[in-house]
């Protein structure tokens, strides 16, 4: 009785590696399917989050700053949760103006945080930070920057004309939110940034960094130009 027991467990165990390994075979070129959906699924879903913000009138202070601006990172889903302790975060773009005053095309980012305080809540946020010195914008290609410290950010004032965005910027970064729910303490201050090179080679069909892309300009995807167009409006 233990010795088909035993035999029982052997078969069993082959036919589960069997079915694992079929598994994951098949799944390769879905997984690959999925990235590239996921990068050309968030340069998408950054050209509405910017028509979104820039086409609203309590945003004209954003509107503004966009017109000086070094660069823009857009995250079009920041998520945001907590109960005491909190987490948050999302993925996104960044792009950088070019000599001519046109936008140049998107590199991949992501942001996250975590915090521990009074907080409560959750919230899913669309993000944009006007990037307006070059220390912030080249703080953010040499990847994995604090917010807060290693550069600094203001909150920017909402539905208070564009006559204010004419004050002196003092910040390297504005940033602009419009959420969806309720959360207690919302705030940017020591948000990591980094970069995400695996959605950069899966967008443009290559190996590439933000360095590259934005600085060097040695990508381009007409995909993106939805989103350069909706930028350059403003």
């Amino acid at each position: 009785m233990n010795e088909f027991f035993q035999n029982q467990r052997f078969f069993t165990r082959r036919i589960f590696l069997a079915v694992a390994l079929i598994i994951a075979v098949s799944l390769v070129p879905t997984h690959q399917s999925k990235a590239a959906n996921e990068a050309n699924e968030l340069v998408i879903q950054a050209q509405l989050t910017a028509a979104s913000l820039l086409n609203n009138p309590d945003y004209q202070t954003l509107q503004t700053l966009l017109k000086d601006a070094k660069g823009v990172l857009i995250f079009p889903s920041m998520l945001k949760a907590a109960f005491f302790f909190g987490a948050e975060g999302g993925s996104g773009v960044l792009l950088a103006r070019n000599a001519d005053g046109s936008w140049g095309y998107p590199a991949f980012y992501t942001i996250g945080a975590g915090s521990f305080g009074l907080q409560w809540g959750g919230q899913d946020s669309q993000v944009i930070f006007a990037i307006m010195t070059d220390r912030g914008i080249n703080s953010v290609i040499n990847q994995q920057i604090k917010l807060g410290a290693d550069v600094s950010v203001a909150v920017g004032p909402v539905g208070i004309g564009a006559e204010a965005a004419t004050t002196a910027q003092l910040a390297d970064m504005y940033s602009f939110s419009q959420a969806r729910g309720a959360f207690a303490g919302v705030s940017f201050k020591g948000a990591v940034v980094y970069g995400r090179d695996g959605l950069n080679e899966d967008y443009y069909g290559t190996p590439s960094t933000a360095t590259q892309i934005v600085i060097d300009r040695q990508f381009k995807n007409p995909a993106a130009d939805g989103l350069r167009n909706a930028l350059a409006g403003h």
